[in-house]
């Protein structure tokens, strides 16, 4: 969900566009009530999604793939979290669309889930941004090596951010979805956004110089400035996270002060979702 650590720095302990970012020791106390339940992480989507490694340099990580063999793809990057109940459900939806696609979800923690907010920011404070992209780029060349033509990246948050950074560092991405999240200038500068981007954010979203408006504003400028196609869509009365429809989410989300519930709002993200991946990604 949340990702200070792309945007914030040691000496900066609050959400700043002049920060230089980089893992840090900011806490998410300063813009979260207090949040101590723990959740499960069972997935309805368990089931459904096969999981394969994917190689690259001298490392290897897991991932977990749903939909038809040669199906365009979509790589779908998971919250602070980590690949919990959400994201695969998420990509279970994804395959599920009218349209058809495969979706393949890389496990950017090795394995590791965040069940409190304690343990998701520890976590994001330790991910290596750079390897991550690395993972995407690997992620998008095995679906390309296994039946997808064309490929897209989509995420949420964190992976919102990682998705933006993906049109402009991984050449192979024909198209990018992200959802409530923008990437720091030294991991990514979004004018140089190479694949088309579609972003959604919520108008009430408070996570300064991340993804709240004034955040996906100065993001509108960068796309523009890039001169590829660009979509920018603010969901009035919407928080972050409001793509997070689960029982176990909504539940989290009310423990984290965003009770909102705008079933429609989501329902419209996610016709504007198909229609772009499957304008860019039919071959």
């Amino acid at each position: 969900m949340f990702a200070a650590a792309l945007i914030s720095s040691s000496p900066c302990r609050t959400f700043s566009r002049n920060c230089v970012p980089k893992p840090s020791s900011f806490t998410l106390s300063r813009v979260l009530p207090p949040f101590a339940a723990r959740f499960s992480v069972r997935s309805m989507a368990d089931s459904a999604l096969k999981k394969v490694q994917i190689q690259r340099d001298n490392t290897a990580f897991d991932a977990y793939v749903v939909g038809k063999e040669d199906a365009p793809g979509i790589v779908v990057l998971q919250e602070w979290w980590g690949v919990d109940l959400e994201i695969k459900n998420h990509a279970l939806k994804i395959s599920q669309l009218d349209s058809g696609f495969k979706a393949l979800i890389p496990d950017l923690y090795r394995g590791k889930v965040g069940l409190d907010v304690a343990e998701a920011q520890h976590l994001m404070d330790g991910l290596d941004w750079q390897g991550a992209v690395k993972d995407i780029r690997a992620s998008v060349n095995w679906l390309k090596a296994n039946g997808s033509k064309k490929v897209g990246v989509t995420g949420f948050c964190m992976g919102g951010a990682l998705s933006i950074a993906s049109s402009v560092l991984v050449p192979e991405v024909d198209a990018v979805v992200a959802f409530y999240g923008v990437p720091s200038p030294e991991l990514a500068d979004p004018a140089l956004a190479k694949a088309p981007v579609q972003a959604h954010f919520g108008e009430l979203d408070n996570i300064v110089g991340f993804s709240d408006v004034t955040a996906a504003k100065a993001l509108e400028e960068k796309l523009k400035a890039s001169e590829i196609p660009y979509e920018m869509h603010i969901y009035p009365g919407n928080a972050h996270a409001f793509m997070n429809r689960s029982p176990e989410g909504i539940e989290r989300r009310k423990g984290m002060g965003m009770p909102d519930e705008d079933e429609a709002a989501v329902q419209l993200a996610w016709s504007r979702f198909q229609s772009w991946m499957t304008r860019f990604l039919s071959s």
